[in-house]
Protein backbone atom coordinates (compact mmCIF):
# COMPACT_ATOMS: atom_id res chain seq x y z
CA UNK A 1 0.00 0.00 0.00
CA UNK A 2 1.45 3.36 -0.69
CA UNK A 3 2.54 5.74 1.92
CA UNK A 4 -0.15 8.09 0.90
CA UNK A 5 -2.90 5.82 0.70
CA UNK A 6 -2.59 5.06 3.42
CA UNK A 7 -2.28 8.61 4.88
CA UNK A 8 -5.60 10.20 3.45
CA UNK A 9 -7.35 6.71 4.29
CA UNK A 10 -6.89 7.29 7.78
CA UNK A 11 -7.52 11.25 7.85
CA UNK A 12 -10.52 9.87 6.41
CA UNK A 13 -11.25 7.12 8.78
CA UNK A 14 -10.39 9.09 11.93
CA UNK A 15 -11.89 12.30 10.66
CA UNK A 16 -8.78 14.66 11.19
CA UNK A 17 -10.30 17.72 9.74
CA UNK A 18 -12.87 17.83 12.52
CA UNK A 19 -10.28 18.58 15.12
CA UNK A 20 -8.78 21.67 16.47
CA UNK A 21 -5.44 19.68 18.42
CA UNK A 22 -2.17 20.32 19.91
CA UNK A 23 -0.45 18.43 17.13
CA UNK A 24 -0.08 17.82 13.79
CA UNK A 25 -2.07 14.74 12.74
CA UNK A 26 -1.50 12.49 10.01
CA UNK A 27 2.16 11.82 8.92
CA UNK A 28 4.60 13.59 10.55
CA UNK A 29 7.66 12.08 9.25
CA UNK A 30 7.98 10.75 5.59
CA UNK A 31 10.01 7.57 5.12
CA UNK A 32 9.69 4.54 2.28
CA UNK A 33 6.69 5.54 0.01
CA UNK A 34 5.43 1.82 0.10
CA UNK A 35 4.41 0.25 3.46
CA UNK A 36 4.14 -3.32 3.42
CA UNK A 37 4.65 -4.17 7.80
CA UNK A 38 3.05 -1.24 10.31
CA UNK A 39 3.91 -1.09 13.73
CA UNK A 40 1.65 0.24 16.46
CA UNK A 41 2.66 1.97 19.72
CA UNK A 42 0.98 4.79 22.14
CA UNK A 43 4.09 6.97 22.10
CA UNK A 44 6.81 7.95 19.15
CA UNK A 45 9.75 7.07 21.91
CA UNK A 46 13.38 5.81 20.65
CA UNK A 47 12.34 2.55 22.20
CA UNK A 48 9.72 2.07 20.12
CA UNK A 49 11.70 3.19 16.98
CA UNK A 50 14.35 0.97 17.51
CA UNK A 51 11.28 -1.98 18.09
CA UNK A 52 10.02 -1.23 15.04
CA UNK A 53 13.29 -1.21 13.23
CA UNK A 54 14.25 -4.68 14.37
CA UNK A 55 11.04 -5.72 14.00
CA UNK A 56 11.34 -4.81 9.81
CA UNK A 57 8.55 -1.97 9.91
CA UNK A 58 7.90 0.62 6.91
CA UNK A 59 5.68 2.34 9.05
CA UNK A 60 4.94 3.63 12.54
CA UNK A 61 1.17 4.51 13.91
CA UNK A 62 1.05 6.23 17.09
CA UNK A 63 -1.18 8.02 19.31
CA UNK A 64 1.68 10.48 21.06
CA UNK A 65 4.12 11.82 18.23
CA UNK A 66 5.75 14.69 17.83
CA UNK A 67 5.82 18.77 17.17
CA UNK A 68 3.21 19.38 20.06
CA UNK A 69 1.98 23.42 20.09
CA UNK A 70 4.48 25.60 22.24
CA UNK A 71 7.31 23.08 22.14
CA UNK A 72 10.90 23.99 20.99
CA UNK A 73 10.95 24.01 17.46
CA UNK A 74 15.16 23.40 17.24
CA UNK A 75 15.74 19.50 16.26
CA UNK A 76 18.14 19.30 18.76
CA UNK A 77 18.71 16.59 22.16
CA UNK A 78 16.10 13.66 22.27
CA UNK A 79 14.34 14.87 19.53
CA UNK A 80 16.90 15.09 17.40
CA UNK A 81 17.60 11.54 18.18
CA UNK A 82 14.54 9.98 17.36
CA UNK A 83 14.59 12.30 14.00
CA UNK A 84 17.74 10.95 13.19
CA UNK A 85 16.66 7.26 13.74
CA UNK A 86 13.61 7.83 11.50
CA UNK A 87 15.24 8.71 8.91
CA UNK A 88 18.12 7.34 8.59
CA UNK A 89 15.77 3.92 8.64
CA UNK A 90 13.20 5.22 6.29
CA UNK A 91 10.67 4.62 8.50
CA UNK A 92 7.16 6.65 8.10
CA UNK A 93 5.56 8.00 10.97
CA UNK A 94 1.99 8.71 11.50
CA UNK A 95 0.45 10.09 14.58
CA UNK A 96 -3.24 10.35 15.37
CA UNK A 97 -3.78 12.20 19.00
CA UNK A 98 -7.68 13.56 19.46
CA UNK A 99 -8.96 12.40 16.26
CA UNK A 100 -7.88 8.57 18.04
CA UNK A 101 -9.42 8.93 21.31
CA UNK A 102 -12.63 10.24 19.47
CA UNK A 103 -13.48 7.52 17.04
CA UNK A 104 -16.90 5.62 17.77
CA UNK A 105 -15.34 2.15 17.59
CA UNK A 106 -11.66 2.07 17.18
CA UNK A 107 -10.92 5.65 19.68
CA UNK A 108 -9.00 4.88 22.68
CA UNK A 109 -12.60 5.86 24.26
CA UNK A 110 -14.38 3.31 22.75
CA UNK A 111 -12.09 0.58 23.16
CA UNK A 112 -11.25 1.39 27.01
CA UNK A 113 -14.56 0.93 27.56
CA UNK A 114 -14.85 -2.45 25.52
CA UNK A 115 -12.26 -3.90 27.56
CA UNK A 116 -14.09 -3.16 31.03
CA UNK A 117 -16.83 -4.46 30.15
CA UNK A 118 -18.91 -0.81 30.18
CA UNK A 119 -21.70 -0.03 27.99
CA UNK A 120 -21.54 3.72 26.27
CA UNK A 121 -24.93 5.36 27.06
CA UNK A 122 -23.36 8.90 25.21
CA UNK A 123 -21.03 12.13 25.36
CA UNK A 124 -20.75 14.67 28.53
CA UNK A 125 -18.28 17.06 27.32
CA UNK A 126 -18.81 20.19 24.96
CA UNK A 127 -15.97 18.54 22.61
CA UNK A 128 -17.95 15.18 22.57
CA UNK A 129 -14.81 13.70 24.09
CA UNK A 130 -15.93 12.46 27.48
CA UNK A 131 -18.15 9.27 27.64
CA UNK A 132 -20.65 7.89 29.87
CA UNK A 133 -21.78 4.42 30.45
CA UNK A 134 -22.93 1.64 32.97
CA UNK A 135 -21.78 -1.24 34.45
CA UNK A 136 -23.69 -4.49 33.94
CA UNK A 137 -24.63 -4.38 37.57
CA UNK A 138 -23.69 -2.02 40.35
CA UNK A 139 -20.60 -2.97 42.35
CA UNK A 140 -18.84 -1.22 44.90
CA UNK A 141 -15.85 1.13 44.01
CA UNK A 142 -13.41 -1.45 45.25
CA UNK A 143 -14.43 -3.73 43.27
CA UNK A 144 -14.14 -1.54 40.44
CA UNK A 145 -11.19 -0.63 40.85
CA UNK A 146 -9.84 -4.01 41.09
CA UNK A 147 -11.52 -4.94 37.79
CA UNK A 148 -9.74 -2.20 36.09
CA UNK A 149 -6.20 -3.11 37.75
CA UNK A 150 -6.44 -6.84 36.56
CA UNK A 151 -7.62 -5.34 32.93
CA UNK A 152 -5.42 -2.71 32.27
CA UNK A 153 -2.39 -4.73 34.62
CA UNK A 154 -1.68 -1.63 36.29
CA UNK A 155 -3.01 -1.08 40.06
CA UNK A 156 -5.35 2.18 39.88
CA UNK A 157 -5.49 5.22 42.03
CA UNK A 158 -8.68 5.51 43.82
CA UNK A 159 -10.73 8.35 45.44
CA UNK A 160 -13.49 7.48 47.22
CA UNK A 161 -15.62 5.16 49.61
CA UNK A 162 -14.48 1.92 48.92
CA UNK A 163 -18.17 0.47 49.65
CA UNK A 164 -19.61 2.81 47.69
CA UNK A 165 -21.89 0.96 44.54
CA UNK A 166 -20.49 2.12 41.48
CA UNK A 167 -22.98 1.58 38.24
CA UNK A 168 -22.61 5.28 36.20
CA UNK A 169 -19.56 5.92 34.74
CA UNK A 170 -17.92 8.83 33.10
CA UNK A 171 -14.23 8.18 31.20
CA UNK A 172 -11.58 10.13 29.13
CA UNK A 173 -8.62 8.18 28.68
CA UNK A 174 -4.85 10.29 29.00
CA UNK A 175 -4.53 13.10 30.54
CA UNK A 176 -8.32 14.27 30.90
CA UNK A 177 -8.61 15.21 34.92
CA UNK A 178 -10.18 18.40 33.50
CA UNK A 179 -13.04 16.62 32.20
CA UNK A 180 -14.29 15.51 35.94
CA UNK A 181 -16.12 18.75 36.74
CA UNK A 182 -18.48 17.81 33.80
CA UNK A 183 -18.20 14.22 34.75
CA UNK A 184 -19.69 15.58 37.72
CA UNK A 185 -22.15 17.55 36.11
CA UNK A 186 -23.04 14.97 34.31
CA UNK A 187 -24.25 12.94 37.05
CA UNK A 188 -22.34 9.81 37.16
CA UNK A 189 -20.78 7.86 40.07
CA UNK A 190 -17.54 7.58 38.86
CA UNK A 191 -15.14 9.35 36.80
CA UNK A 192 -11.80 7.76 35.49
CA UNK A 193 -9.38 9.27 33.28
CA UNK A 194 -5.21 8.34 32.90
CA UNK A 195 -4.43 10.89 35.14
CA UNK A 196 -4.73 13.02 38.51
CA UNK A 197 -4.22 16.33 39.72
CA UNK A 198 -4.08 17.84 43.06
CA UNK A 199 -7.85 19.47 43.12
CA UNK A 200 -9.02 16.23 41.82
CA UNK A 201 -9.01 15.27 45.54
CA UNK A 202 -10.85 17.54 47.21
CA UNK A 203 -13.62 17.78 44.21
CA UNK A 204 -14.07 14.37 44.61
CA UNK A 205 -14.79 14.10 48.30
CA UNK A 206 -17.11 17.39 47.88
CA UNK A 207 -19.09 16.31 45.11
CA UNK A 208 -19.78 12.43 45.83
CA UNK A 209 -18.34 11.37 42.77
CA UNK A 210 -15.43 8.84 42.91
CA UNK A 211 -12.48 9.20 40.97
CA UNK A 212 -10.02 6.83 39.15
CA UNK A 213 -6.57 7.59 37.58
CA UNK A 214 -5.72 4.33 35.99
CA UNK A 215 -2.90 5.76 33.87
CA UNK A 216 -2.15 7.57 30.82
CA UNK A 217 -0.18 4.80 28.82
CA UNK A 218 -2.40 1.77 30.26
CA UNK A 219 -5.89 3.57 29.28
CA UNK A 220 -4.20 4.41 25.56
CA UNK A 221 -3.27 1.17 24.66
CA UNK A 222 -6.40 0.11 22.83
CA UNK A 223 -7.15 2.31 20.09
CA UNK A 224 -4.08 2.83 18.66
CA UNK A 225 -4.13 -2.17 18.60
CA UNK A 226 -7.47 -1.53 17.16
CA UNK A 227 -6.61 0.61 14.81
CA UNK A 228 -3.59 -1.17 13.45
CA UNK A 229 -5.65 -4.34 13.66
CA UNK A 230 -8.06 -2.24 11.04
CA UNK A 231 -5.49 -1.63 8.34
CA UNK A 232 -4.53 -5.67 8.40
CA UNK A 233 -7.91 -6.95 8.01
CA UNK A 234 -9.00 -4.40 5.23
CA UNK A 235 -5.47 -4.09 3.37
CA UNK A 236 -4.22 -6.91 4.30
CA UNK A 237 -1.01 -5.14 5.68
CA UNK A 238 1.11 -6.73 8.32
CA UNK A 239 0.25 -5.11 11.60
CA UNK A 240 2.67 -5.40 15.26
CA UNK A 241 1.39 -3.78 18.39
CA UNK A 242 4.56 -3.03 20.21
CA UNK A 243 3.95 -1.48 23.81
CA UNK A 244 6.87 -0.16 25.51
CA UNK A 245 6.26 -0.03 29.52
CA UNK A 246 5.47 3.48 31.11
CA UNK A 247 4.18 3.74 34.60
CA UNK A 248 2.10 6.71 34.50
Amino acid sequence: MKTKELELYLNDLLQVSRFKDYCPNGLQVQGRPEVAHIVTGVTASLALIDAAIEAGADAILVHHGYFWKNEDACIVGQKHARLKRLLGADINLLAYHLPLDSHPELGNNAQLGLQLGITPTGRFSDDQLGWTGTLPQPMPLSAFAAHVGGVLEREPLVIGDADQMIRTVGWCTGGAQGYFAAAVDAGVDLYMSGEVSEPTTHLARESGVAYLAAGHHATERYGIRAVGEHLAQRFGLRHTFIDIPNPV
